[in-house]
């Protein structure tokens, strides 16, 4: 089985392919543009995996040859700062749309099976429940990014006969990794309280819920559909559960009882 990971020091790849054993992929190649300089991503990978490191960009790279005898695409090659997406618009849809667009356009001409993620903010705020058979104008996407992850879910949905893929609405990731962010709420949190500083938070967010993803339980979602072979042409919600603001800063309190 041979792997392929866009963006694959960013957040999501960088602690992913660090969690690899020897014997899990006779081949895997890691294509970052290294445009947000996480080069630590790459100190230390484990022993044994047949790693190979392409520095490029799947805006100009010639996709077809990188994916030719490749299994499966992990694309995670985004920018995914939803709220600074307002200040940069132009870049998120050349990186976050037509980036993917040609990632499956390489996929059709290669047979490789893609694994393609998406966010729950395309829901934008919802009153009730929703899931992933709520009709498009149930969608309220309220940043640049989110709108464009709509899009980019089309592209895939009018590809359903030419390649095997699956789409997944993941919640906001919270976790550790060489290559973490910190623009993501829990992960914004804890830094905040571990340097003294004070959280900021939106009052009116205080007891709103949002769904939230351990990046643990990414991994567990993509060896699942590796080992399966599962890629059903569909859309999925991946979420680990749902908290409030408050409640995660419950929480963090429980170690740093001092923060305000």
């Amino acid at each position: 089985m041979n792997l392929l990971i866009t963006g694959a020091l960013g957040h999501i790849g960088s602690c992913f392919i660090h969690s690899l054993k020897p014997g899990d992929f006779n081949k895997v190649v890691l294509i970052d543009n290294l445009s947000s300089q996480r080069y630590p991503s790459l100190f230390n990978l484990p022993e044994g995996v047949p790693f190979s490191f392409v520095k490029d960009d799947i805006c100009t790279a010639d996709l077809e040859e990188y994916f030719t005898g490749i299994d499966v695409v992990l694309h995670l090659a985004a920018i995914t700062d939803a709220a600074g997406s307002f200040d940069m618009q132009e870049q998120v849809e050349q990186v976050t749309f037509h980036g993917p667009e040609r990632v499956a356009q390489a996929c059709e001409v290669t047979g490789s099976r893609l694994i393609f993620l998406s966010t729950t903010s395309v829901y934008g705020v919802q009153d009730g429940e929703v899931d992933e058979d709520c009709p498009i104008d149930q969608l309220k996407p309220q940043s640049p990014y989110a709108k464009i992850k709509i899009l980019e879910e089309n592209i895939l949905k009018k590809k359903t006969k030419s390649i095997r893929y699956n789409t997944f609405r993941f919640g906001t990731i919270a976790g550790t990794a060489k290559g973490i962010r910190f623009h993501t709420a829990v992960n914004s949190f804890c830094l905040n309280a571990a340097i003294g500083e004070k959280i900021k938070i939106y009052k009116t967010a205080l007891h709103q819920y949002r769904p939230y993803l351990s990046i643990k339980d990414a991994f567990k979602l993509f060896k699942f559909c590796i080992e399966k072979d599962f890629f059903e042409n569909d859309i999925y919600n991946v979420v680990s559960n749902n908290f409030t603001v408050n409640q995660i800063i419950k929480k963090i309190k429980k170690l740093k009882k001092n923060i305000k």
